[in-house]
């Protein structure tokens, strides 16, 4: 008995199919490359740890030539991918420099600004955005910055698992998402959850520094930590803190006085006596 031919219309959706199976499996492979090879993974931790607090929303934008050349140049020597599955030795990294972790640093302008102005503090500096990680890189390199590392990944991870108590200095979160949407509240960094896991980390006495222009989330920022018995307002007033001399004028920043927002700076001290 011959077997009965398939309709050409049956063909042509199973071609169909096969072509989408076949272009899922391409993009998920490329998501899970580096974009440059001895750079900056796709996606390094993978699935090893939960992540119940991400600190970063994916963002893709094209990188320039001059950003690819610093990533591929300087990944080895001053890039690092947070894989959680090692514990960083900050001293030996940073030739035993203090380190203040930056969450979050854009383009990496004022990252390499107060890293010039303070040459003896170790600026560990966290991003997924892959044009900025090249282009702090590439400041770093030209203005001959011996106290800068990249971190490619989740901060969350990087502080959970690859850090040790008491290892940081300070911490920087300056112009996080906002969020602003309500039942997205709950995706901001800034949290009591977050803190915690910051508390551990810290060492007594090593500050907390927020800004934000987005008013309802500078509110919470000084509601959670003044809330927090492992941290105390620098301001006897209890209230947000002037922009210290130390943290430069970001263009982000100034677009957004441009149009009349209010930034606002948090600065907490971790408490000595807990």
């Amino acid at each position: 008995m011959n077997p009965t031919p398939e309709t050409p219309g049956a063909t042509a959706d199973a071609d169909a199919e096969a072509l989408r199976a076949a272009s899922f499996e391409r993009q998920r492979r490329l998501r899970q490359e580096p974009r440059f090879p001895g750079g900056p993974a796709a996606d390094p931790a993978g699935s090893h740890h939960e992540r119940r607090i991400r600190s970063f929303q994916p963002r893709r934008s094209r990188v320039t030539t001059g950003q690819e050349d610093a990533l591929q140049r300087l990944w080895p020597k001053w890039g690092l991918d947070i894989d959680g599955l090692r514990v960083l030795d900050l001293p030996d990294l940073f030739d035993g420099l203090p380190v203040v972790l930056e969450i979050g640093f854009g383009m990496g302008e004022a990252t390499a600004q107060m890293a010039a102005d303070d040459p003896d503090t170790g600026i560990l500096a966290v991003d997924v955005h892959t044009p900025g990680q090249g282009n702090l890189l590439g400041l770093a390199d030209r203005a001959g910055l011996s106290n800068v590392r990249v971190a490619n990944g989740d901060a969350i991870i990087l502080l959970r698992e690859m850090l040790e108590p008491a290892a940081l200095d300070g911490l920087r979160v300056f112009f996080p998402d906002p969020w602003p949407k309500k039942r997205h509240h709950k995706r901001r960094l800034i949290q009591a959850e977050f803190l915690d896991l910051v508390a551990q980390r810290l060492k007594p006495g090593a500050v907390v520094h927020c800004a934000t222009d987005w008013e309802p989330y500078a509110e919470q920022m000084l509601e959670v930590l003044t809330a927090h018995p492992l941290f105390e307002n620098t301001r006897a007033d209890g209230g947000y803190a002037p922009r210290p001399a130390f943290r430069p004028l970001t263009r982000f920043e100034g677009q957004g006085l441009d149009k009349g927002h209010v930034v606002h700076d948090v600065l907490f001290t971790r408490n000595t006596d807990r």
